[in-house]
């Protein structure tokens, strides 16, 4: 059988995969949702969010409020932005991160008077949406001769500082004939702005079509990426572009022995293995039958330990039968079904399925060979996981046991262990909650004299937290309002998890409210809604809020009360030199000690306690200062208290001025 070789990096790139999520999630959780121009370059994916409600639309024109309008990842212009704005329609940014980053880029050494030189197709949104960050003058090429004519013109006649970039899915092979071109002009600065994904998949592509006798690239007709693979892998062999599995029906395949795929980023993965299955269907087919050969196939000699190929004839619940093209009933026990002792027969395979097996005993007497398919999945699983220890790569697989110390995840049929400490899970909690669950590891430690792995989920966590505090740095704008999840509850403040990193909303920006302690506001494993209020890039710190400004008491407290008016207010602390009551959550005021009673006090707990409710009139108010007098005083009208007013006052004045300063400031605190 031929054979068909799937390019790893085939495939949505991040970006492209982040844009399509926000897609779906956009047409469940809002109605008038539109991409503006197609939200990936693929017509199946455009055609299913249409099935969802989701139109993709050329222009801004007929746009209102009541519309979604998501932003690809090629990203727009700040033209657009304002556009939207103004329409007051709502924005889903799907635009991808490394093409936000140009953006920044972009507009940073436009302001800074450069000249831009930007390589890549005038025509693709992502080089328009480029463009509109360049202030000042620009230009557009398309490979090293243009750039060359525009660095001579600038650079040696004028002497202008020119800085180059590219788009993200620029050929690599060009850019390097760039870069290294522009090194020898002065006053040139090139940014690697070709992404890493790209790169990569180029390069794959092109090391699989030196290797291969067909090359089949997946991928829209419209898609610059996609068209780039074509170009580069045409140039080794035979070359075909294909949007799906439909288009392999004028491709020829005749006298390939082998064939490879690859494909754009903007190729969902169905689509690419809908190819490789056809294509593997296609390539069986056009082998020709030797008879000769399937006449020896059937005398074929076996022996303990040969790896043979079968077909799955019939699945038992304790067994499975296998053809292997010889005169023996081939039998695979439970047992050597799988590593996973948990696994059921029709779990692992099906009737028709082509499988490679060891061949464990044979009983020729009976025509009964015994044989093995997790001793050869075993040997898979270790090349994969050897490859995975080798280069760093993250391997999947399934939690079968809880041991002692740990847990085994089996592998492509291995096992590996994962030391507790390195599961992820807190030491409170029981290693029982991982069992049959899908986990994600590296591989941290391979003895392979004895075949046996040491694997790290909290690695893998590791990686992606930083994956995502990288983007969310590379993403967040103070004042934006985003979620997180409440990870820890400090005397001064909370932790919150918002993506990667762990913002600070401190305890005057919980609440506008008096409270002892933040757990009085939130717990432990909440999910809140606050808004980042500061971002330290250098050192890695966010500030966030989590008080509504609607809510803020000063705000309520200016439309509702005024200078003169009577109050009822709850006394909530008492002082040497009066009492704070408080007006409405978040405002207190002041009784000072001569504005309890119409006579001399001594001693503010003789005439009031905390709890009390009592009814004073509003003396003093400075917004600004945030501070709030009250007076129970005033509104005493007997006759001996407005006799007793002056001397009152007289007696409390000494006790006031001969207060320490800190008692002022320390009243203006609890106030607020």
């Amino acid at each position: 059988m031929s054979k068909v070789t799937v390019a790893a990096t085939a495939g949505f790139c991040f970006g492209v995969d982040r844009a399509v999520k926000l897609a779906y999630e956009a047409a469940e959780r809002y109605e008038n949702v539109c991409t503006l121009g197609p939200i990936i370059h693929n017509p199946d994916v455009v055609a299913d969010l249409e099935k969802k409600g989701v139109r993709a639309i050329d222009s801004l024109d007929g746009i209102t409020e009541r519309d979604t309008v998501i932003i690809r990842s090629h990203g727009v212009g700040p033209d657009v932005y304002a556009a939207l704005m103004e329409k007051g329609a709502r924005v889903v940014d799907a635009t991808c991160p490394y093409v936000k980053k140009i953006h920044q880029i972009v507009a940073e050494r436009s302001k800074a008077g450069d000249i831009i030189l930007i390589a890549g197709d005038p025509n693709h949104p992502e080089v328009q949406g480029i463009v509109g960050y360049a202030e000042n003058e620009r230009h557009i090429f398309a490979d090293a001769d243009e750039m060359m004519i525009l660095l001579r013109k600038n650079c040696e006649k004028f002497k202008k500082s020119v800085a180059i970039l590219s788009q993200t899915t620029y050929n690599v092979s060009k850019w390097e004939d760039c870069k290294s071109l522009a090194a020898g002009f002065d006053g040139v600065t090139v940014y690697n702005t070709v992404c890493a994904a790209t790169s990569k998949r180029q390069s794959e592509a092109r090391a699989l079509s030196l290797k291969n006798d067909v090359m089949v690239i997946v991928g829209g007709r419209s898609s610059s990426n996609t068209k780039k693979l074509y170009d580069i892998c045409r140039e080794n062999t035979r070359c075909y572009l294909v949007e799906n599995a439909d288009g392999l029906k004028d491709c020829d395949f005749s006298h390939a022995r082998s064939a490879a795929i690859s494909a754009g980023a903007s190729t969902p993965a169905y689509i690419i293995k809908e190819v490789q299955n056809t294509m593997t269907e296609i390539l069986t087919k056009e082998e020709d039958f030797n008879f000769e050969e399937a006449i020896e196939q059937t005398f074929k000699k076996i022996y303990t330990g040969k790896r043979v190929s079968g077909i799955v004839t019939a699945v038992n619940p304790t067994e499975v039968i296998v053809d292997i093209g010889t005169k023996h009933t081939g039998y695979i026990p439970q047992a050597e079904l799988s590593s996973d002792p948990n696994a059921k027969p029709s779990d692992i395979v099906a009737v028709g399925d082509e499988i490679d097996v060891i061949v464990t005993k044979i009983n020729d007497v009976e025509g009964i060979v015994y044989l093995s398919k997790k001793q050869v999945d075993a040997q898979k699983g270790y090349d994969d996981i050897k490859k995975a220890s080798e280069d760093g790569s993250t391997v999947t697989g399934v939690v079968t046991n809880v041991i002692k110390g740990g847990i085994i995840v089996v592998v492509s049929g291995m096992r590996v262990f994962v030391p507790a400490s390195q599961t992820g899970v807190k030491s409170d909690v029981s290693l029982e909650t991982l069992l049959r669950q899908t986990v994600n590891l590296k591989i941290i430690e391979l003895n392979e004299q004895r075949k046996r792995a040491v694997g790290s989920i909290r690695k893998v966590a590791a990686e992606e937290r930083a994956a995502k505090r990288a983007e969310f740095f590379e993403n967040a704008v103070i004042g934006s309002t985003v979620e997180g999840e409440v990870k820890s509850i400090t005397d001064y403040g909370v932790f919150v998890d918002v993506g990667g990193v762990d913002g600070l909303v401190r305890k005057a920006d919980l609440t506008w409210a008096r409270i002892r302690h933040p757990s009085d506001v939130v717990s432990v494993g909440d999910h809140i809604e606050v808004t980042i209020k500061d971002i330290d890039h250098e050192n890695g710190k966010v500030s966030l809020v989590y008080k509504k400004q609607s809510e803020n008491p000063w705000d309520i407290f200016k439309n509702n009360y005024e200078l003169g008016q009577v109050v009822e207010a709850k006394i909530v602390s008492i002082t040497n030199f009066g009492a704070f009551a408080q007006i409405i959550p978040g405002i207190d005021g002041l009784i000072h000690i001569s504005q309890i009673a119409d006579q001399r006090v001594n001693n503010v707990a003789d005439f009031l306690s905390v709890g009390d409710v009592v009814k004073a009139k509003i003396t003093e108010c400075d917004l600004e200062k945030k501070r709030v007098s009250l007076s129970i005083r005033a509104l005493l009208t007997s006759e001996e208290g407005a006799e007793a007013e002056a001397p009152a006052e007289a007696e409390v004045e000494p006790a006031a001025e001969a207060e320490p300063a800190a008692e002022e400031p320390a009243a203006e605190e609890a106030a607020e």
